[in-house]
């Protein structure tokens, strides 16, 4: 055993490529030829889109492993604005699980994943609308700088360039920023600031991968196609290429994506766009990269060798060779990126074919600046004893092992990890600073276009084998074994030593409302006197009425009151001083899916405070559950008593308690229990009861039937949050018991509503009615009927991001559908 003392310094590897060992398996010898042909392989493409879940993993699995390219998807956002089937989770939140979810995707087809700064703030309709929201000149500038880093031979956009169709306007911006980058990223005038970490490079061609959603694609005359047997099986993987895209695409849990692969022949097509003219291939004019520098021409000789005597059924026999093309890779002179690529390429194939398995773990899932924590470096090598273990750090603080490593022999050696005062946050990159407008504000270029550098401690495992070189890069992963899942690992976070938590979102300073908020201070070391405040309030605006410490948890507790003068919105956030004057104001936020990594961020330990003259009862409301969405919180927060509705609930007696009963967002996708009780729910209507349900998308409708009378889905929608509208203020609705006012529709967010209905039966009212620009009013987004001696509502509006955001006008709004 071997004791160390490291000390952890976290920064960014730019330019240093090393084989990431940390998930390792015994990877089986067909795959290993199959990682050899990809080495021998030196074209690349970059397809391109707007969202995680916009490409098309079929053809990236075709591409990526059928002729082994690299294949890179550059999504522009990270999915922020959409929804989410598996949780409450949206804005930045969905944007971690989903940038994840693509990660994950890619892993499965064989693909790498990068992104701009470009925030999806939700539907558009043309890319002008986009651009409105977007720098145009920034989202070009990300685009030019993923080309000039991973510098694709050709471009596959998902979209084309034609607005209008259904066709969301972000996807259409998509391809046009591919093309404008495609004509620029090769001119050194362009973007000049990028040229002190990249070269100019330009692709020979841009195509658009052509598709029919709705049935059979036909090609059109005159236009040039080429196309890809996408429904082949291989071999060396076991799976269909429709196969592994179907795995790729089921990772999109929280778009609700899984999917069945299509056995049987299938076929992409791309469409030519624009650049070189191109033949009888899509990489027409597109050099053999190993014939662009000197000595490539001996590698690719030595790794056709290697390919002809492969030995399938004892790969360790293959090392000598592999040692041979590690050795003239080594001596290239070129410093190209993609040489750098084939160096890491090549380590990773050695160690792969030895069997070796490496891992950095510790016992603990969190740790501080500042803390100790013991860590456990562990190496095995079941070939053979000619690995020999080097050296093992942190950039630089190199700690010295110097021994040989026996045959499958499993090595522990003990590290002692302290993190200094100075050690990052495990904070996504993108969320450190605050956004500028639609674009995430990111201050070091070499961070763009990355899918997640979030300061994980890593260490740099250096080995010899045979004499030749190799560098593992371990991240520092926490694991333990599960009584249900086995073995699990998660990536070791750091957290602030000081953390606030806020009861709610949301108080509300209204008559018979609870005007308190609980805040708990966590302390990850030792508890620190200080005193607790609130930044933009005044000293008489708030009162701390308990204050209590709970010595075993490390946490103390407050109880605050506020008051406002006026009716208003104002958003405070909660900060701890300590007697040394520190400050801390977090909150740790946590969000955990067994399909992806545990996800932490941090952010002000904010809450908004409403006051205003709304009149409220405070009954006992019954929830529905959908998807998932934070409506029962906000209803909570407001002094309704919000019970859950289980499946074993659906009976008059047991909803006759409830003052209204609301239905979540898309329960009639998700909530079969709902859809088989329908008459049970509308009967409780016609008893007298009164029921709120939240909208439903078109896709995956489980039953139409959601309403006392008829009426249909659409795709119709109003994304301009501000749009203008039409209001009956003296309908029921709008006037009672809370009378609206126009100010009432003012500082919405992202959108008004989503999937309108249309088809309304008579039967229905139509109170309100809103406008996307240049369109007609629609007036789909919220319909009311009297049905027996109750009311139903059935609404579009997108209250599941109002009410949580603390729109007041959509709350009031809300607080009127529940009442009458």
């Amino acid at each position: 055993m071997t004791k160390s003392k490291i000390f952890a310094t976290v920064s960014i590897l730019a330019g240093l490529f090393v084989f990431n060992l940390t998930l390792a398996q015994s990877v089986p010898s067909s795959k290993l030829y199959q990682k050899l042909l990809q080495l021998k392989e030196t074209r690349r493409v970059l397809y391109v889109a707007a969202h995680p879940d916009d490409e098309n993993t079929r053809l990236i699995s075709y591409l990526a492993n059928g002729e082994n390219l690299q294949v890179a998807y550059l999504s522009l956002t990270r999915g922020d604005g959409g929804q989410n089937l598996i949780g409450k989770e949206l804005s930045e939140k969905l944007g971690q699980i989903r940038t994840q979810e693509l990660l994950q995707a890619r892993k499965t087809d064989g693909g790498r994943q990068f992104f701009s700064r470009a925030i999806d703030f939700g539907y558009t309709k043309t890319p002008d609308e986009t651009f409105q929201n977007w720098d145009r000149e920034k989202i070009l500038s990300d685009v030019v700088w993923v080309i000039r880093n991973f510098q694709p031979d050709i471009i596959i956009t998902r979209f084309n360039t034609t607005p209008g169709g259904g066709n969301h306007g972000q996807h259409t911006t998509s391809a046009i920023m591919a093309g404008e980058a495609m004509r620029v990223s090769g001119d050194p005038k362009v973007f000049p600031e990028q040229l002190k970490y990249v070269d100019p490079w330009k692709p020979k061609r841009v195509f658009w991968n052509t598709y029919n959603f709705r049935g059979e694609f036909k090609k059109e005359e005159g236009i040039q196609y080429f196309e890809f047997p996408t429904g082949d099986y291989n071999p060396l993987l076991g799976e269909t290429y429709s196969q592994i895209a179907a795995d790729s695409r089921t990772m999109h849990k929280s778009q609700g994506f899984g999917s069945t692969a299509t056995n049987g022949e299938a076929t992409d097509y791309i469409q030519f766009v624009e650049g070189e003219a191109a033949v009888n291939s899509e990489f027409d004019g597109v050099k053999n990269r190993w014939e662009t520098i000197d000595g490539g021409k001996e590698v690719e000789a030595l790794i056709d060798q290697t390919l002809k005597n492969f030995d399938f059924t004892h790969p360790e026999n293959n090392i000598s060779s592999l040692l041979q093309i590690k050795e003239k890779l080594d001596q290239l002179d070129a410093k190209a990126m993609w040489v750098e690529e084939k160096k890491a390429k090549i380590d990773e194939l050695i160690l792969e074919s030895l069997g070796v398995e490496a891992e950095w773990i510790v016992r603990k899932e969190l740790g501080y600046a500042g803390e100790s924590v013991e860590t456990t470096l562990e190496i095995t090598n079941p070939t053979d004893n000619k690995l020999e273990l080097k050296t093992f750090g942190f950039l630089g603080q190199q700690s010295s092992i110097n021994q040989t490593l026996g045959q499958n022999k499993l090595e522990s050696i003990s590290q002692e990890l302290i993190l200094p005062k100075d050690t990052p946050l495990s904070q996504p990159y993108w969320l450190k600073d605050p956004s500028d407008g639609a674009l995430y504000h990111v201050r070091n270029q070499l961070l763009i276009g990355k899918p997640f550098e979030n300061d994980q401690i890593k260490g740099i495992l250096n080995l010899s084998y045979e004499g030749e070189e190799i560098a593992l890069e371990l991240p520092l992963m926490f694991k333990y074994n599960s009584p249900v899942d086995g073995e699990v690992k998660q990536p070791f976070t750091v957290v602030t030593e000081v953390d606030l938590v806020v009861s709610k979102e949301n108080v509300f300073l209204v008559e018979g409302v609870d005007p308190k908020l609980t805040v708990t201070v966590n302390f990850a070391n030792e508890m620190l006197d200080g005193k607790l405040g609130f930044e933009n309030l005044t000293s008489s605006q708030y009162k701390i009425v308990s204050e209590s410490t709970n010595e075993a948890n490390k946490q103390k507790l407050y109880e605050v009151e506020f008051s406002l003068d006026a009716n208003q919105k104002r958003t405070v956030t909660a900060t701890y001083t300590t007697t040394n004057g520190e400050v801390f104001d977090q909150s740790t936020n946590r969000i955990i899916y067994s399909h992806i990594p545990n996800l932490t961020y941090f952010s002000p330990a904010s809450v908004n405070l409403i006051k205003a003259d709304w009149k409220i009862s405070g009954a006992k409301i019954g929830y529905v559950p959908g998807a998932g969405d934070d409506v029962p919180s906000v209803l909570s927060a407001l002094g309704y008593e919000v019970v859950e509705i289980g499946p074993n609930d659906f009976n008059q007696a047991y909803l006759s308690q409830f003052k209204a009963v609301v239905v979540g967002i898309r329960a009639y996708n998700t909530n079969l229990s709902l859809i088989e009780n329908q008459q049970v729910l509308m009967d409780y209507v016609k008893e007298g009861g009164n029921v709120v349900v939240q909208y439903n998308t078109t896709g995956g409708l489980k039953s139409s039937d959601m309403g006392p009378y008829p009426f249909s889905l659409s795709r119709d929608r109003v994304t301009v949050e501000n749009s203008p509208f039409k209001a009956d203020y003296n309908h029921p609705v709008l006037s009672t018991p809370n009378q609206l006012v126009a100010e009432d529709f003012d500082g919405w967010v992202q959108e008004r509503g989503l999937y309108f209905v249309t088809d309304i039966s008579k039967e229905y009212s139509t109170p309100l009615q809103f406008q996307d620009p240049d369109e007609d009013f629609l007036n789909g987004s919220l319909i009311y009927t009297k049905y027996g001696k109750g009311n139903y509502v059935y609404t579009s509006i997108s209250f599941f991001r109002e009410l949580p955001a603390g729109v007041p006008g959509a709350i009031k709004l809300f607080i009127n559908l529940i009442e009458q």
